[in-house]
């Protein structure tokens, strides 16, 4: 890929830095199969909750940073800063909507394909430049998650209409990327995560409201896991990585992005007792190594 990054609004961190934001955003974003797994309400209304109480802090944070960048000043910036909510809202709805019809391990692998649709639609519309070491670094990682996920064999256990709603919620995810990124060259981090997160809250609502038999949690442990969900995957990893964006590729930042699966196994293995066999720990493996040879690309 590219080594120049965009311009930022923000002085401009060391490359490293961004990628340590990338990590820990991705990191956290790992964590939510397991909030959602535990979640007292359906899978969209645990969408909604993650959005529209990720509201809190990055509300909270916008009032305390007074210097927020340029601000929009056309319809069409408005709009440029929806979109990305927009598209993050299709991209939860398809995720969680292929978990109830296909195979977990299905829907995960084939979700995980975002980085190569953020390739593929960077390079033909955007001109982004791609090497051989990336795409190669790419293609490996994606086999540490296949190896990572059980395997060839899990693919078995599927749906082929739960299949496709899988790679739709993936190409909704590199389409979300992608807007993320390209808003970062204009607008700070906090501003795009506060309208981006409040449209996807508008979104999600009505499709929790209508196809769910309850919104809110019974329970003060339900609501600790939807709060958990949006300050930790939402309102903390979201936002990490919109920072790294400004300063590292879309396509590198997505590729980055296949530690959730890795991250999700762990806290699997030390919160649900989900034991990681060999056949996990080389698939973790292989998807570091990926990405250590993507980012020499």
């Amino acid at each position: 890929m590219s080594q120049a990054a965009a311009p930022s609004v923000e002085t401009a961190p060391s490359q490293r830095f961004a990628l340590t934001a990338l990590i820990l955003g991705g990191a956290a974003i790992g964590g939510s199969p397991i909030f959602v797994r535990l979640s007292e309400v359906g899978p969209m209304a645990t969408a909604f909750w993650r959005v529209a109480l990720a509201l809190i802090p990055i509300f909270i944070f916008s009032l305390i940073k007074k210097d927020s960048g340029p601000k929009p000043e056309k319809l069409s910036d408005y709009a440029m800063l929806i979109l990305p909510g927009v598209i993050l809202a299709a991209d939860l709805a398809a995720w969680h909507l292929s978990i109830t019809m296909t195979s977990v391990a299905n829907a995960t692998l084939l979700a995980n394909l975002a980085p190569v649709f953020v390739t593929v639609i960077g390079f033909i519309f955007f001109r982004a430049p791609v090497s051989r070491i990336f795409v190669m670094g790419l293609a490996l990682a994606l086999v540490g998650v296949i190896v990572l996920k059980g395997g060839p064999s899990a693919f078995g256990n599927g749906d082929l209409r739960g299949d496709g709603v899988a790679i739709i919620a993936a190409v909704f995810y590199a389409g979300y990327i992608l807007a993320i990124g390209q808003l970062r060259s204009r607008f700070d981090t906090v501003r795009i995560m506060l309208w981006s997160t409040a449209s996807a809250a508008v979104c999600v609502f009505p499709l929790g409201f209508f196809f769910e038999p309850q919104m809110l949690p019974p329970t003060a442990y339900g609501w600790a896991i939807v709060f958990g969900l949006a300050f930790v995957s939402h309102a903390s990893g979201q936002v990490a990585i919109a920072f790294a964006l400004a300063y590292l590729p879309a396509a590198f930042s997505s590729l980055t992005l296949l530690l959730q699966p890795v991250v999700a196994a762990v806290l699997a293995w030390v919160l649900l007792n989900e034991a990681i066999g060999p056949m996990q720990a080389l698939g973790g493996l292989v998807v570091l190594a990926g990405i250590m040879i993507a980012r020499r690309g």
